[in-house]
């Protein structure tokens, strides 16, 4: 986060940021030497985008952790209940439908639409499923994020005039608008963060199948349901602002659980941390590698988590 703020085309001085923020403390008053436009693109652009990266890879890392354990599924990812396609769909039918005006409403749009795929794919797994729940829900989400997928390409078809900001979102970006969008997420951070850290013990049992599980006194259904519910409201919020990033989810678990292991009460807050780290370095990345223009950040995950897993995969590290 010091080196996502410090980096930038603004020309801020990293000893001026240092004593800004020092400045900024109770009871120290010091001269940082940057101007009052400086100040305000350290304050009102660079520090909030830096925050909010930071929730957003930590919310995917998260609950990339917690849909794995729920599901016993090493490929599992915040996307996988069609929370993606969801939100895509909603935000490219805010801006095809509400065109500039609609621009405005994509993060409620994009919330809306992932919480109710999640919700349809739920429902539709609850009620066609047998003997293994976990897996009938995540078939159920394969056929929710098609449909919605499909729904999403006609609109695009037909007005191909927002493709250009259809393709913005899509691709994934954090805001530059300060700390509205900050304070927007940070309820639903805390809360989806909160639940799934205090369930960590749950996961490790879990983890040896519902029938040992429910002989020790754990209800696996209501767990699935509850870490489900969570996870998903942390990973909506965040998607609705920042687009669709890709990769966090699936690989920050991984690369963390290398290094300490399956088990959960070490991995759930390693992968908050590393995957807050990993956003923050990834939009530095994407700022500053062909500044003044920006890449979309992510294509930047994508291109270093794409070429990760498959390491992973090849060395036969990850097993269904």
């Amino acid at each position: 986060m010091l080196l996502g703020i410090l980096v930038g085309p603004a020309g801020l001085t990293p000893s001026g940021v240092i004593l800004d923020v020092i400045d900024r403390l109770p009871f120290i008053d010091v001269d940082s030497g940057l101007t009052a436009r400086q100040q305000s693109i350290l304050w009102n652009i660079r520090i909030p985008r830096v925050v909010l990266g930071a929730l957003v890879g930590a919310t995917l890392a998260i609950a990339g952790a917690a849909y794995q354990g729920v599901f016993r599924n090493p490929l599992a990812d915040p996307y996988l209940l069609g929370v993606s396609s969801g939100a895509g769909l909603g935000a490219t039918l805010a801006i095809a439908v509400g065109g500039a005006a609609g621009f405005a409403g994509v993060p409620i749009a994009a919330f809306a639409g992932g919480m109710l795929a999640v919700g349809a794919t739920y429902a539709l797994g609850r009620t066609v499923g047998s003997g293994r729940t976990e897996v009938v829900i995540i078939l159920a989400g394969v056929a929710v994020a098609a449909f919605a997928n499909a729904i999403q390409t006609f609109f695009m078809q037909r007005n191909d005039d927002t493709l250009r900001q259809v393709y913005s979102w899509l691709l994934g970006r954090l805001s530059t608008d300060g700390w509205s969008d900050v304070l927007t997420v940070l309820p639903y951070v805390v809360v989806s963060v909160a639940v799934v850290l205090l369930h960590g013990r749950t996961l490790d049992v879990m983890a040896v199948g519902d029938v040992e599980a429910g002989s020790l006194g754990i209800n696996p259904d209501r767990v699935r349901l509850v870490l489900i519910g969570v996870a998903t409201l942390g990973t909506a919020a965040v998607v609705s602002v920042s687009g669709l990033i890709g990769f966090v989810g699936i690989v920050v678990p991984h690369a963390v659980r290398l290094l300490v292991g399956p088990g959960h009460r070490l991995l759930l807050p390693l992968s908050l941390m590393v995957g807050a780290a990993f956003l923050v370095l990834a939009d530095v990345v994407a700022r500053t590698v062909m500044s003044p223009a920006e890449l979309p950040i992510g294509v930047v995950t994508a291109a270093i988590g794409a070429p990760f897993f498959l390491l992973v995969l090849r060395r036969g590290r990850v097993s269904a």
